[in-house]
C-alpha cells in the first residue's frame, strides 16, 4: 500500500491536529475485522501523509516519522445495556462540554461545530448508571459511495464519549490506542445512541469503552480505548 492522505482542518480534535478517532478509523477500516490502532504522535493537518503496509498491518507516516499504526486484533468487550431514549436525551442535556471544553472545535464532540461540519456527539451522565450517553443522527455528508455512513466516521463517533465517561475539571486527555469492531452499517439520518463508560486507570493512562446502537436498538459498533492524561 502506498496511498497519500491529508487531514483537512474539518477533522481536528485539538485545533492543530487530527481527531484521534477519525484518524484511527482511516487506518482501522482498511483492515478486515476488528483492528487496533495506536497513535504515535499528534496527526498533523494540511500535510500529505502516506499510508504504507507495515508490520503485518498498515501505518501512517509523515515523511519517515510514524504517526499511527494499525493491526488486526482480537476483540471482546462487555457492553452495557442501552438506556431508554428518555434517559439518553436527558443525559445529553447534562453534557459537561457545554460548560467547559478543552477543545470546543473538536470534530466529534465540540459544541462550537455546526450541524454538518462536526458530528456533535454530546454524551452526558445517565441517571443511575456508570456511563455517559447521547443521541447521534449522522449527517448526509458522512455517506460513503454505498450510501451508508463511512466507517471512519463510526470510529470517530466512538472516540470522545470514552473520555467524557471519566473526565473531571482540569484534566486533559488525548487518545493513545483504539480497538474497534463495526458489526452493522449505519445510514445517514438514522437515530443512533452512543455510549461511553470507564474501565479503569493506571497512572496517566485511562481506559474506556464505547458503543453505538442503531435505530433498531442493535449494537452497531464498539471500541475499547486507552487515553493519556497530558498537561493543559
Amino acid at each position: 500500500m502506498n496511498e497519500t492522505f491529508t487531514i483537512t482542518p474539518q477533522f481536528t480534535g485539538p485545533p492543530d491536529s487530527g481527531n484521534g478517532g477519525y484518524v484511527c478509523g482511516i487506518l482501522g477500516s482498511r483492515l478486515d475485522g476488528p483492528a487496533q490502532v495506536s497513535l504515535r504522535r499528534p496527526p498533523p493537518i494540511n500535510t500529505p501523509l502516506e499510508l504504507r503496509t507495515y508490520n503485518g498491518g498498515i501505518a501512517l507516516f509523515d515523511v519517515e516519522a510514524l504517526v499511527a499504526e494499525a493491526k488486526p486484533a482480537e476483540f471482546e468487550l462487555d457492553i452495557p445495556s442501552m438506556p431508554s431514549l428518555d434517559k439518553v436525551h436527558a443525559a445529553k442535556e447534562n453534557y459537561a462540554g457545554f460548560q467547559t471544553h478543552a477543545f470546543p472545535t473538536c470534530f466529534v464532540c465540540g459544541p462550537d461545530r455546526e450541524e454538518g461540519d462536526g458530528l456533535r456527539v454530546f454524551t452526558g451522565p445517565v441517571e443511575h448508571a456508570n456511563l455517559v450517553a447521547g443521541p447521534w443522527t449522522p449527517h448526509a455528508s458522512l455517506a460513503d459511495p454505498a450510501g451508508t455512513v463511512a466507517p471512519e466516521f463510526c470510529w470517530a463517533a466512538m472516540d470522545c464519549p470514552g473520555a467524557w465517561a471519566f473526565l473531571e475539571p482540569g484534566i486533559v486527555v488525548l487518545l493513545g490506542t483504539m480497538t474497534a469492531q463495526i458489526e452493522k452499517t449505519i445510514h445517514p439520518g438514522e437515530n443512533c445512541i452512543v455510549l461511553g463508560w470507564s474501565i479503569g486507570s493506571e497512572r496517566r493512562k485511562r481506559f474506556a469503552g464505547t458503543a453505538i446502537f442503531n435505530e433498531a436498538g442493535e449494537l452497531a459498533a464498539s471500541s475499547s480505548q486507552t487515553w493519556i492524561e497530558v498537561s493543559r
